[in-house]
């Protein structure tokens, strides 16, 4: 069966669906594959059941901590497999809801596995036929996997992904996760708010490579105050698996030392690598980890063939890849939009929460600019103290022109928060026009306020330095 098509999107994730309804407004005849269920990683086995579950973790653990309230509260239980049961019903209607999107919008959704045959043709095994569909644009968008280590292989047992972590049936006692980056902090969070003893392993001196360190370091801190074991600059040389056990071993950089750590599961949050071999057929630019190489429009190497999202690299967000598939679908449709990241948020969803967007300080120093730096605690924000979770802060960087280049959040919701700096730094605002923005009381955004009225020494509560 052989069909044509204006354009044929690759891989049903956040860029590759957001790339087809942007198509389908623009008119043009697009057919979407996706060999799993649509809406990817991110909604099937990351982003979206990661959040539920940090939700439901935060909830039982506020009401086994709670000193307000009375009665038996070291009897509460987790009931797991309602909790799985619900989020899943969360996946599935999130799902759904796209699914019949796309069938409203006119797109056409293909479910098989796709093989490039060449720069305009695609063969697609679905359950029932062999496709070959021809296209005169194309977008990529297969995504990426978790990276391994060479001598720690998943095996969904002892040693798992996050994703497979996200299925287990039986909350593990003793768990060690390897990475401290934000999916390793994140599962850690949700395991140890629900029992288990969990100890992270990190090679980098801190947790979060390449974020503000002043911050950075506060969570840390905070997240070892809640239970948290975190370990850094650990070089892990060894694995021993059994059933039901894994051994780790390595040397401790910081005085080169022996460890030795013992857990019933592994969880290996080590990066993502990004599903470039299908395309082989393809005389891509690549780099050598894989990465497709684009230009700023999102198309390749090859003409009319665009790549988006994880596949490129970058910063892996779910959020950047839903703006690349809309700039990628418009320019393969004859616009000529250039994807900008110099406004790219991020968040982490910890307890509290760390968003991000621009330069940190050091990036700033190291770049040579002369900067402003604003801070405020949210030891001094009412609303923060309502919440009890004044542990945190808010810190904005500017130019000497007071243009807002980076801002940093430790806060309850500070990937709500975050929106705010996004607008700012989107339209190169300025301190004043932050700190000149009647913000409601009590928030917490208010803090935001703060900082930019702090980094011109105009802080109202607190001392200015």
């Amino acid at each position: 069966m052989r069909e044509k098509w204006g354009i044929a999107i690759l891989g049903g994730g956040p860029g590759g669906y957001v790339a087809a309804l942007r198509a389908a407004q623009l008119k043009k005849r697009v057919v979407l594959i996706e060999k799993e269920k649509i809406g990817g990683t991110c909604i099937n086995h990351g982003c979206i059941p990661t959040k539920y579950l940090l939700h439901q973790a935060k909830l039982f653990n506020q009401l086994k901590s709670n000193k307000s309230f009375e009665g038996p509260l070291d009897k509460i239980q987790c009931n797991w497999k309602t909790v799985q049961d619900e989020k899943n019903k969360v996946v599935e209607r999130l799902v759904k809801g796209i699914e019949f999107l796309l069938k409203r919008t006119g797109v056409i959704l293909i479910k098989g596995t796709a093989h490039i045959k060449d720069e305009r043709h695609i063969v697609v095994m679905t359950k029932e036929d062999e496709l070959i569909l021809e296209a005169e644009r194309f977008i990529l968008a297969t995504g990426s996997r978790p990276a391994q280590l060479p001598f720690l292989t998943p095996n969904g047992q002892e040693v798992t992904t996050s994703r497979q972590a996200l299925q287990w049936e039986v909350i593990p006692q003793k768990l060690l996760i390897v990475g401290a980056g934000a999916i390793g902090l994140e599962m850690g969070t949700i395991f140890q708010k629900l029992g288990s003893d969990v100890t992270v392993l990190e090679i980098l001196p801190s947790i979060l490579p390449g974020g503000e360190k002043e911050i950075t370091t506060r969570l840390e801190r905070m997240l070892k105050l809640q239970g948290l074991k975190i370990h850094t600059q650990m070089r892990i040389e060894k694995a021993v698996t059994e059933k039901g056990r894994v051994t780790l071993e390595g040397t401790c950089l910081k005085d080169q030392t022996h460890f030795s750590f013992e857990a019933e599961k592994v969880l290996l949050a080590v990066g993502r690598l990004p599903n470039s071999l299908e395309l082989n057929n393809l005389d891509l630019n690549v780099d050598d980890r894989g990465y497709v190489q684009a230009n700023s429009y999102l198309e390749t190497s090859i003409a009319g063939v665009y790549a988006i999202g994880d596949l490129i690299g970058g910063k892996l967000y779910a959020h950047k890849a839903f703006h690349e598939g809309i700039i990628a679908v418009e320019n393969a449709s004859g616009m000529r939009r250039a994807m900008n990241y110099h406004a790219l948020p991020m968040a982490v969803y910890t307890e509290p929460e760390f968003s991000s967007i621009g330069l940190t300080e050091q990036e700033a120093k190291e770049k040579g600019l002369e900067i402003k730096v604003g801070h405020f605690s949210l030891q001094a924000n009412g609303r923060a103290l309502t919440l009890n979770q004044q542990e945190g802060m808010a810190k904005i960087i500017a130019d000497k022109q007071d243009r807002i280049i980076g801002a940093h959040i430790l806060s309850p919701h500070a990937s709500e928060l975050i929106a705010e700096m996004s607008l700012a730094m989107n339209k190169g605002m300025s301190l004043g026009d932050i700190s000149g923005s009647i913000h409601v009381h009590p928030t917490l955004s208010e803090a935001l306020m703060e900082a930019a009225m702090n980094a011109k020494g105009e802080a109202i509560h607190m001392l200015n330095a």
